[in-house]
């Protein structure tokens, strides 16, 4: 039998410098966060599958990883973390009268069919704030995502800011079927507004909402773009406002407007009252992050005020998921560097040895990283000088003898001869 020592499709190795970037990316994000009060939270990478069941509304149950534990529990590797977290909220601090903010990092596992071209395990960073159903704790959220994206180096970006509500209420108002809207939705979500038209064409839909959207005259596409944009586009959306909750949607989103002005997040921000949000856990304000280099959002998130009365606490709560791959991947491609701890190496041979275990305890006391080669009997420097640029090293230490030392300076250049007791 074959070996297979590749890795399975859908996942691979990071290593090198593609990792250590990713490191301190994940080390950035988790400084905002801090500073905002959240505190780190860790869930296990597997748990039962209950928790991530088809009603809790996270991933289809056809793409959970499923297998067995020895008493013949079903157990699911971890597709999403915010039930993850619910669940801990709901059960570990089911007393707790105050708010909850919590951060994390951690892989998630999706078995997504092939065709997609999609990796099946990524890396997540989110935090979630459980216990508040207000503007301020949406804001907050919005303007944090703001602030992480910045804190990587990226400039342009675009949040994209809409409410479950709004579309939800002018669906239920057709008064369609569970599969006709759940199929609208998908529709509009992935832009296909002819298809979403030619639906709601062929279904008994009330007149003033066919008239309002202006599905009768094949303007859909149209209408629905009054729904994205700038602030102004919530004026514009006010005559798709046809029942209370529209329109209760759309305040809430000016009053979140308003705070993320006084959070200077605003500028990044835009509006999308036909995003309904890709779980079925959502219930108020959903948004994601977009910027150049990648297809899809580097940032989900959004409110899910039932989430955690499925695990037995009735309290609201909001949260996002920052998507570490994709957020490298547009990094990359926009060519924002992203500054790591760079190494020293230091080469020494027999006669040195003792000279180079000490200082190189000496650069460690003082925060730097060494790396100790040994050079090997008849290989030139110049051979360990490539080594140090490939690992992109800071300086290469080079002691020629008892008493000196050489050192290549690998951003500038420069080349220097000390005495080793300097």
């Amino acid at each position: 039998m074959e070996q297979k020592l590749h890795t399975p499709e859908g996942v691979r190795d990071i290593y090198s410098r593609e990792c250590e970037i990713k490191l301190t990316l994940q080390k950035k994000l988790n400084q905002v966060l801090h500073l905002y009060g959240y505190r780190d939270i860790q869930t296990p990478t597997f748990e039962y599958y209950d928790v991530f069941r088809e009603e809790i509304g996270s991933t289809s149950t056809q793409e959970l990883y499923k297998f067995f534990d020895r008493e013949g529990n079903i157990l699911a590797l971890r597709p999403d973390i915010t039930p993850s977290v619910a669940r801990a909220a709901a059960t570990l601090f089911d007393t707790e009268d105050f708010p909850l903010r919590f951060c994390y990092v951690g892989n998630t596992f999706i078995n997504h069919t092939s065709y997609r071209g999609k990796l099946k395990e990524n890396t997540q960073f989110g935090a979630e704030l459980i216990g508040l159903d207000s503007v301020e704790a949406d804001a907050e959220m919005i303007a944090m995502v703001a602030d992480a994206l910045k804190k990587t180096g990226l400039e342009e970006f675009q949040i994209s800011i809409g409410h479950v509500d709004f579309l939800q209420s002018i669906l239920s108002a057709a008064e369609l079927d569970e599969e006709t809207v759940e199929r609208i939705r998908e529709l509009i979500g992935n832009r296909n507004f002819f298809g979403a038209e030619e639906l709601l064409e062929e279904k008994d839909v009330k007149k003033e909402i066919k008239e309002a959207f202006g599905i009768s005259k094949g303007q859909f596409k149209r209408a629905i773009g009054h729904l994205m944009g700038t602030e102004d586009v919530l004026d514009k959306a006010q005559q798709f406002a046809i029942s209370d909750k529209a329109k209760a949607a759309i305040e809430r989103l000016r009053q979140i407007n308003h705070l993320l002005c006084l959070y200077n997040a605003s500028d990044h921000v835009t509006f999308d009252l036909s995003m309904s949000g890709g779980y079925g856990y959502y219930t108020g304000i959903v948004f994601r992050a977009y910027t150049y280099g990648t297809g899809n959002a580097v940032v989900r998130g959004g409110r899910y005020d039932h989430l955690l009365e499925k695990f037995g606490k009735e309290t609201p709560s909001i949260g996002f998921a920052i998507i570490v791959d994709e957020l490298m991947n547009a990094l990359s491609r926009q060519k924002i560097s992203v500054d790591t701890i760079r190494r020293n190496i230091i080469v020494y041979n027999e006669e040195t040895e003792s000279n180079a275990i000490i200082l190189a305890g000496n650069f460690r006391e003082k925060g730097r990283c060494i790396e100790l080669i040994r050079q090997k009997e008849g290989q030139d420097k110049s051979l360990y000088e490539s080594y140090a640029k490939r690992k992109n090293a800071a300086a290469l230490i080079y002691l020629c003898d008892d008493k000196k030392l050489e050192m290549t300076n690998l951003i500038t250049g420069e080349k220097k001869t000390a005495n080793i007791a300097e």
